[in-house]
């Protein structure tokens, strides 16, 4: 006969490892503002059960330029989050949320001349 798979109840929502309300709020902040200097023009987030991840794209038919990783296991080693470059490689790593943006912070900055 035909087999019924169970829908996903509440409990299986929260074994999905995902971002925090601040912490989403300090991403999308960042992502807007990149957005305004033209840097960045889409997103992807993906949620799953060891990582949740936010993917920002130069392009949408690219490769995301950088992805920001929060996996809690590592909270306790390495760090939680993590800012993963275009190719894979892993530029930041962190326990906090703040420091592991600021290389996307400093490319916001720029000097004025008087």
């Amino acid at each position: 006969m035909s087999v019924v798979a169970p829908f996903p109840g509440p409990r299986d929502r929260h074994s999905l490892t995902a971002f925090d309300r601040v912490e989403l709020q300090r991403i999308l902040d960042l992502y807007g503002r990149m957005v305004a200097a033209g840097h960045w023009r889409d997103y992807a987030m993906s949620f799953d059960r060891d990582v949740a991840s936010f993917a920002a794209f130069r392009r949408t038919t690219e490769r995301p330029e950088v992805r920001i990783e929060k996996r809690p296991q590592l909270h306790a080693r390495q760090g939680a989050f993590a800012l993963i470059g275009e190719h894979g490689v892993v530029l930041k790593r962190g326990h906090e949320l703040a420091p592991v943006l600021a290389p996307l912070e400093r490319r916001l900055m720029r000097l004025v001349r008087d």
